[in-house]
């Protein structure tokens, strides 16, 4: 069973003052509550509170969240169908943060049993037997959750539990729940059971899970065991026109209380909120680059050459984003590399390079001299997203070969319109008037960004135009060619330059476009 801790996290300590028997724990005035309880009582007191009650889930606010919240204050088992890279178990996950942080247990049953109420014939009979002296353990919160992906090979022994030969054989009778082995689903009892892809599970296999979630009993091998489990269990499907792999038979829909539809973030500012949650950035990526990238996951999401069954991931755009800062990452180490007959920089040394109001951490003494590059993404690195990340996206059947045209085509598109976004009614002449006469600038993967401030020079306009783009005041000079490279590329698709791509992969504006 997968449980949801960090890895190589040691299991959470239970404090000293948590009562240690079984009448320490009456005496203190603990109740015995079911999961679905325990859930809407804290559910409960957070609404009170105005603590948040789904940390880390962006874009459902008003929408997804308050019918999860409506399912969990009924007590109801759920469903939450919709298409993939949505956060369904993600969203599931957080459920988990509901419960009480620690709950009572017996000591090493394998059922997480409550002492107040025991299951099985042996915990009540240890109960009546040792009385209030009963040792009692504790269990955390992030120990009462369970998932199982549902894959065709999953079987009842693995969800449920099967008789074990060997306890049999030791001289128990086939009615005792001691010979039984049980399965992942009673092994969460009094906590939260996810089954991830339900319609991929087997249709006799999902047959096993109908009396868990109505009479919250169980049957192993036609042997029908009166363990009245306490868990909420939860589902996450794709729609099922979609999935064709299988369907979640209709008896099962019926003994779910809710049926939740997620969806993809509707609106720009969720998509990055999402990136800049989920991310994980290993160089900066301005806030320009980052739009680009949340717009293009849009266009490609809502294009007619790709396949809307399928959906587009969230991962999409966060693996853009991830993509475009390792490009940022890679050509800074690469310019680090000294040139032949040159000597390094260190990186630090504060001065200011010259031609222009940008600082910078790293100095500039001419071409024998190799300054250090920031790590800052240009919209010049997104190119190569269009490649790299094809394979996450399904396409229309016509569309074969031109996967990656169609990407550079929406990616060039969501470029076009970041760049009217931002700088709509901002006079850029300064830069078309740079290379009227047959000037041009030279940038691409590998140009280092003094050389691309050495190429402009000072360009009327220019500070209004990083300001527009988040950059600031006093930008570095990555961050500084990074929005010069933006406004350029900008101008090109709003044809007022021209553009060309030299045999070595560098990209040359000039002229007309």
């Amino acid at each position: 069973m997968v449980r949801v801790t960090a890895p190589n996290q040691a299991i959470p300590v239970p404090p000293a003052d948590l009562p240690g028997t079984l009448g320490e724990l009456r005496a203190a005035g603990h109740r015995y509550r079911t999961v679905k309880q325990e859930l809407r009582d804290n559910l409960l007191a957070r609404m009170r509170t105005g603590q948040e009650r789904f940390p880390g889930i962006v874009g459902y606010e008003d929408t997804v969240l308050p019918e999860v919240e409506r399912a969990l204050l009924a007590g109801h088992d759920m469903v939450l169908l919709g298409e993939r890279g949505q956060g369904k178990t993600r969203l599931i996950r957080s459920l988990g943060a509901l419960l009480d942080e620690w709950t009572p247990v017996l000591p090493g049953s394998v059922l997480n049993e409550h002492p107040l109420h025991p299951l099985t014939p042996a915990s009540r009979a240890l109960v009546a037997e040792r009385g209030d002296d009963l040792p009692v353990g504790w269990l955390h919160r992030s120990m009462r959750y369970g998932e199982k992906l549902a894959t065709p090979d999953t079987s009842v022994g693995d969800l449920i539990g099967d008789v074990d030969p060997i306890r049999l054989a030791q001289g128990r009778t086939l009615g005792d729940p001691e010979t039984i082995h049980f399965g992942l689903v009673p092994r969460t009892n009094r906590g939260i059971f996810a089954v991830n892809e339900l319609p991929d599970l087997a249709e006799r296999i999902q047959v096993a899970l109908l009396n868990v979630l109505e009479e919250r009993d169980i049957q192993v091998r036609g042997y029908q065991l009166r363990l009245p489990l306490d868990l909420l269990l939860v589902a996450s499907a794709n729609p099922e026109d979609y999935t064709n792999r299988g369907r979640i038979i209709t008896p099962l829909k019926d003994r779910f209380g809710a049926e939740i539809r997620t969806h993809y973030p509707v609106e720009l500012g969720m998509e990055l909120a999402l990136i800049r949650q989920e991310a994980d950035l290993v160089a900066e990526v301005p806030e320009h680059v980052l739009e680009v990238l949340a717009r293009f996951a849009r266009a490609v999401r809502e294009s007619p050459s790709v396949d809307p069954r399928s959906g587009v991931s969230a991962r999409f755009a966060i693996a853009a984003a991830e993509t475009v800062a390792a490009a940022a990452l890679r050509r800074a180490g690469l310019l680090a590399a000294p040139a032949a007959g040159s000597t390094p920089v260190p990186a630090g040394s504060g001065e200011v390079l010259s031609g222009g109001p940008y600082t910078t951490g790293s100095v500039n003494k001419g071409p024998l001299l190799s300054a250090a590059e920031a790590p800052v993404a240009r919209v010049g690195d997104a190119v190569s997203v269009t490649s790299t990340l094809r394979g996450k996206v399904e396409f229309e059947s016509g569309e074969e070969g031109r996967e990656t045209e169609i990407l550079a085509h929406l990616l060039r598109t969501a470029t076009a319109e970041t760049f009217r976004a931002r700088l709509a009614g901002l006079d850029l002449s300064g830069f078309t008037t740079l290379v009227a006469e047959g000037g041009v600038i030279e940038t691409g993967e590998l140009v280092p960004s003094a050389e691309l401030l050495r190429q402009v020079g000072t360009v009327p306009g220019l500070a209004k135009a990083l300001d527009r783009l988040g950059l600031g005041d006093a930008p570095t000079p990555a961050q500084a060619a990074a929005g010069i490279e933006f406004v350029l590329e900008g101008l090109h698709l709003t044809r007022r330059l021209g553009k060309d791509v030299t045999e070595s992969g560098r990209t040359v504006y000039g002229g007309r476009g």
